[in-house]
Parts: C-alpha cells; sequence; structure tokens
C-alpha cells in the first residue's frame, strides 16, 4: 500500500450508513486508497488515504452523508510514515521502556499514536484498529527510553482531545519490561495466537 500524505479514519455505529459513506468517498475524490469493513462490537471501519486536499474533501463528503452514526473520525494532513504500516498490521521490534495505550475508538488510537510519534522519539512496536477482541477500542504499544515514553503518554492524552468528543484513554507504563514480557507478551497481544509460556514457577 502506497503511503499518502493524508490519512482518515471514520467510526461507524451503523453498517449501512458506513457502507453508503464509502460511495461518497469514492466519488467525490480521486483518494488513493480505501480499506473499509465491519469490525467487533458491531461497528464499520473506514480507513482511507490521499492527498491532502482529496482525502479532506472526501472526508466532508462522508461526514456530512452519514449524520450521527459516525461515533468518531480522525483526519491527518500530514500523516507520520510509522502510522501506514502500523494501520495495517504490521509490526515493529522496538527496545526500552514500554507504553500501552488503550482508546475507546479506532480513530482515536490513531491519533494519540499520531500525536506521540511526532513528539518524541519513541519507536510504535504495534497498533490495532477495532480487532476481533477489542470491542470496537484501538490499542497500541510503544517503546523508548523512560523519559520519552512518559512524554508519549501526555502527547497521546491530549492528541485523543483533538477531535470532539473525547474518547476513553487509558495507559500503563512498564519501566524495565521482564525480558519474558519484552520478548514474548508484548510480541503477541491477541490471546488466540499468543504462545504458552513454560515458566520456570511452583506448579505443585
Amino acid at each position: 500500500m502506497r503511503k499518502t500524505s493524508a490519512l482518515a479514519v471514520l467510526d461507524f455505529a451503523d453498517i449501512p450508513a458506513g457502507v453508503c459513506a464509502v460511495d461518497s468517498i469514492l466519488k467525490k475524490a480521486p483518494i488513493a486508497f480505501v480499506r473499509a469493513g465491519t469490525v467487533t462490537h458491531g461497528r464499520y471501519l473506514v480507513v482511507f488515504g490521499g492527498s491532502t486536499a482529496a482525502t479532506a474533501e472526501s472526508l466532508a463528503e462522508a461526514l456530512a452523508t452519514s449524520g450521527n452514526a459516525v461515533i468518531d473520525r480522525s483526519f491527518l494532513p500530514d500523516a507520520h510514515p510509522a502510522l501506514f504500516d502500523a494501520a495495517f498490521g504490521a509490526r515493529r521490534k522496538c527496545a526500552g521502556s514500554l507504553l500501552i495505550i488503550e482508546t475507546e475508538t479506532a480513530s482515536s488510537i490513531v491519533r494519540a499514536v499520531e500525536a506521540a510519534l511526532k513528539g518524541t522519539p519513541v519507536g510504535l512496536i504495534e497498533m490495532r484498529l477495532a480487532d476481533a477482541g477489542l470491542a470496537g477500542k484501538g490499542i497500541a504499544l510503544m517503546a523508548g527510553s523512560l523519559h520519552d515514553v512518559e512524554a508519549a503518554a501526555f502527547l497521546a492524552a491530549e492528541g485523543t482531545r483533538d477531535a470532539p468528543p473525547p474518547r476513553g484513554f487509558s495507559y500503563r507504563l512498564i519501566a524495565a519490561p521482564h525480558e519474558i514480557m519484552e520478548r514474548e507478551i508484548a510480541s503477541v497481544m491477541r490471546f488466540d495466537v499468543a504462545p504458552l509460556l513454560d515458566l520456570d514457577g511452583e506448579a505443585g
């Protein structure tokens, strides 16, 4: 998928409205890509991008035709390059203190991560957008020096307030992750594919 200047994300509570919005997005301006579909909690998620002008025009059209079906939305006119790969499932290895962020919507996790990446040198390990098991929420893992991840947590929280209404935000910071946490647990957050780890603790 080609990286573009702008990225937009829309969370819909109503699936038919979301499908119609995609049609509006495609008809309004020559965007570069779109990905859309149902996610958990009965929501419909749309991610698209292109030039800043085309993305802004298509987003405005989608909002105008969707009414109150839109739960949340994000528009990043100059999106951080790391967001593109992460938005479509790419993972990176990053070491250091660990920051775990959770938001109420996929749109708000994108805003939070964007703010953290642009304001600090932290690395983005993973960003998940309302996939199986998240009930419509977004989650992200970032790593870096303790000072940087503390700053990233503050900026991420501020980033969720960029578009009304404010969305739920929670985070935890692990200053010195256990070796197994860093290597195994944080590397696979989904329970259905997480490995069973045999440890040296008591069994009897």
